[in-house]
């Protein structure tokens, strides 16, 4: 059923487009067209931050930074283990996956660092992802309180992961 999903909604628009008597042809080029000039001004954001996270992972910095801050998360509850974890998620969806499963490897899916992880991944979100693509599509230049704002809620987020685990499955 899924494979019929593109040629469906194709059909579907050139049937609605019928019934209005417009050029459906016309109305696909100019989404298609649209569609590659948000593209156009998505790519260098995107091209800056992959790299950007490739450098710190390769540098080091990650690393030195995960290891000044696990006395903090320890102190908010939140497994040490995952302090790479919570540096990385805000930044890239897929590196936050990649360690998310070297954690879940190393402890085990079972243990309370395996399901904090999931329950992490599964409560936060890619912030300076999100706000890259979504404020460069928009043509936002200063986003003001939302980068301090969404950096505090996936705190909160990586926070209330790690205690709903700890509440639901005590060890």
């Amino acid at each position: 059923m899924i494979d019929y999903i593109v040629p469906l909604l194709l059909l579907v628009t050139c049937a609605l487009a019928l019934r209005k008597r417009e050029n459906a042809y016309d109305l696909l080029l100019s989404g298609a067209r649209d569609g590659l000039e948000l593209l156009i001004s998505i790519v260098p954001t995107l091209i800056l931050l992959l790299t950007s996270v490739t450098m710190l992972r390769a540098s080091g910095a990650i690393d030195l930074i995960s290891n000044v801050l696990q006395p903090v998360m320890a102190f908010f509850g939140i497994p040490p283990e995952t302090a790479l974890l919570v540096l990385i998620r805000p930044i890239s969806g897929s590196a936050a996956l990649a360690v998310g499963a070297e954690l879940m490897t190393i402890h085990g899916v079972d243990s309370l660092v395996g399901r904090t992880v999931a329950v992490m991944l599964g409560s936060t979100e890619t912030t300076f992802y999100t706000i890259s693509v979504y404020f460069g599509a928009a043509g936002i230049k200063k986003t003001r309180y939302t980068i301090p704002a969404a950096l505090i809620a996936d705190f909160t987020g990586f926070f209330v992961a790690s205690l709903t685990v700890r509440l639901l499955y005590p060890t």
